[in-house]
């Protein structure tokens, strides 16, 4: 049973800490947090593949990166130059069209790599691409020349309507008053809404949304579902 209670605990210790580090993807992180998250893994590991070591052996290191992560994360936010020693800084690969050889070289990035994440981004010249910067967490951002581009409704001279985020009313069957509220409606409303369309049941809808424009989109569950072919 200890090595199921280890497991569980640091579990639980592991999450807290990588939710501390903020939200990020894999590919968002910089270099030294992605040092931090690889650690904290083998630290976490390490009680539970030495029997002869406490869980207070897995938890105390893990605090002790978090708390110097948190600490080396607030200093490149108070400092520029300390930023750029950390992080590094964003370098131009792409200029007008033409390869940046020299900062090819100093980032180790092969005009491979470079190739592929054109391909990736849908741009088959280099000559179509305006600028092209390397970013300090290794992703490639990239802006096409005007002529490139695809046309807009602003080019065009066209004016579109306001699109905004769709507000959740219903997930899983729990209806979500605090976004009713926000966009100034009610559970009644909400529930006259689902009658008109033949689902008086809160319960047996998985998802309901209203936009922007007022449209009320909804999806029964399946099992809702089946029972009403029933």
């Amino acid at each position: 049973m200890a090595i199921v209670w280890k497991t569980i605990v640091l579990y639980l210790v592991v999450i807290v800490a990588m939710r501390l580090m903020g939200k990020r993807q894999i590919g968002e992180l910089q270099p030294f947090e992605f040092a931090v998250a690889l650690m904290i893994s083998e630290l976490a590991a390490f009680p539970l593949t030495e029997s002869n070591k406490g869980i207070w052996d897995g938890i105390i290191p893990i605090s002790i990166l978090v708390i110097t992560q948190f600490m080396v994360s607030l200093l490149a936010v108070k400092s520029v130059k300390a930023r750029g020693w950390i992080c590094g800084r964003p370098r131009i690969v792409i200029m007008n069209g033409n390869l940046q050889e020299k900062n090819l070289r100093k980032e180790l990035y092969t005009i491979n790599d470079l190739l592929e994440q054109l391909r990736i981004a849908g741009i088959q010249n280099i000559s179509d691409v305006e600028h092209g910067i390397l970013e300090t967490n290794g992703q490639l951002s990239l802006v096409v020349k005007s002529q490139k581009r695809p046309l807009t409704p602003a080019d065009l001279g066209i004016e579109t309507k306001y699109e905004g985020l769709s507000v959740d009313l219903i997930v899983d069957g729990r209806i979500h008053e605090k976004n009713l509220k926000l966009v100034k409606l009610d559970i009644p409303w909400l529930e006259k809404q689902l009658q008109e369309k033949g689902w008086p049941n809160p319960d047996d809808i998985f998802y309901a949304s209203l936009d922007t424009q007022g449209n009320f989109y909804f999806q029964p569950k399946l099992k809702a579902t089946k029972k009403t072919k029933l």
